[in-house]
């Protein structure tokens, strides 16, 4: 009989997982782990997301970028539909291991699906009243067209 082995090292030991060079990712009770995407060239962060085990073990394989999406519940590759994919060009674990940072090259310059760069291209003033509270665009201009790119697909975005 065959035993199946198991893709990542166990957690044994403290010293272990913060200084040795076994890769022991820690999931949370979901099976998920965050992960922070940025340009490899500017550091401009592109997205957060999660990875479950199969998608970080596709990461590694692939050397593209897989996450779990939340809102479609299941594995998504990074741009297999909107060809805007991301090759990883570093991957890092943190110290106890339960988040991921990817360093990107993106394939058509572009991470969010609704048409900007990054995700995160709105800021949250800080310092004032919270009751009158208005974020700011910090893109001028989005990088596509969503519906040129995914037509009829459905948004992924949860109310």
């Amino acid at each position: 009989m065959m035993t199946e082995q198991k893709p990542f090292a166990s957690r044994v030991s403290i010293e272990q997982v913060e200084e040795g060079r076994q890769l022991a990712p820690k999931f949370d009770e979901n099976g998920f782990l965050p992960v922070v995407t940025t340009d490899a060239e500017t550091g401009e962060v592109l997205m957060m997301g999660v990875m479950n085990e199969e998608a970080l073990l596709q990461t590694i394989k692939t050397g593209e970028a897989h996450y779990w999406s939340r809102s479609r519940k299941c594995l998504w590759h990074k741009g297999a539909t909107s060809g805007l994919i991301q090759k990883v060009v570093e991957m890092r674990i943190d110290d106890d291991q339960d988040a991921v940072w990817l360093r990107v090259a993106v394939n058509g310059g572009a991470s969010c699906h609704v048409g900007y760069r990054s995700c995160f291209y709105r800021a949250v003033p800080t310092g004032s009243e919270t009751a009158s509270l208005e974020l700011d665009f910090t893109e001028a201009e989005k990088v596509f067209d969503p519906v040129e790119v995914y037509g009829d697909a459905p948004n992924p975005t949860q109310l």
